[in-house]
């Protein structure tokens, strides 16, 4: 494997390749804070929850849920369900991060965002040069203050905005992903894996409640992904 280094200059690359991402997480993160002050959860609160949780889609999920009768429970197992995808992308920057130190893999990964993950995915993947671990920092803090930006003037700013969906800034989140996507694909091998993913997560979605089918469709397509190497090997 190539070797793993942790230096300022990976540190500024991924901050510096991360601005086209980071606007399109500013775009949602003003969904974020209108949204929240229409929750009634004030700036405090929305500030607090996007600098110690980050994590955008279990944020649009908690304040689905968010009123005075809090269901804790509820909140609990739903923002669950959408997290465990954070298990698959730690274990996938595995080999590389665990060359790391604990500080510099652990600090690095609490600003792992998707789109980050994507990025530092697709670069560690390549097999041309050495791998720089601080590239997901760089690229973690820049989208950080992308969307604590956005959440405060989302929620102090735009108060007279109303629904985001009518100037499609509900679209921002499908936006980016498909922008993402398009840059991890490696080429027909994907095909499969993608597809299964997708058809199990519309059907997970249909049969189950919650967000479930975000996890069920990381798991199909990493299972896919995982055993289509055997399944050549063994034609040969």
């Amino acid at each position: 494997m190539s070797r793993v280094s942790f230096d300022r200059a990976g540190l500024l690359r991924g901050a510096r390749e991360s601005w086209p991402i980071a606007l399109g997480v500013f775009t949602y993160g003003l969904v974020f804070g209108v949204l929240a002050r229409q929750a009634w959860l004030g700036a405090g609160g929305a500030l607090s929850m996007s600098a110690f949780v980050f994590a955008g889609a279990s944020q649009f999920v908690a304040l689905d849920l968010w009123g005075p009768d809090l269901p804790f429970a509820g909140l609990f197992l739903t923002t669950l369900a959408v997290n465990l995808r954070h298990v698959l992308m730690g274990a996938a920057l595995g080999p590389w991060f665990s060359r790391l130190t604990p500080l510099q893999a652990y600090g690095s990964l609490f600003f792992m965002n998707d789109e980050s993950w994507a990025l530092t995915l697709a670069r560690c993947s390549r097999e041309d040069g050495d791998v720089d671990g601080a590239y997901l920092l760089g690229s973690g803090l820049t989208v950080y203050a992308a969307w604590l930006a956005s959440t405060a003037l989302g929620h102090l700013a735009v108060a007279g905005l109303g629904d985001p969906a009518r100037y499609g800034l509900d679209f921002a989140f499908t936006a980016v992903f498909l922008a993402l996507l398009t840059g991890l694909r490696r080429g027909r091998q994907d095909i499969l894996p993608w597809t299964l993913a997708a058809l199990v997560a519309v059907l997970t979605a249909r049969l189950m409640p919650g967000k479930w089918h975000i996890l069920a469709g990381a798991l199909a397509g990493s299972l896919a992904a995982a055993w289509l190497p055997r399944f050549g090997s063994g034609r040969g």
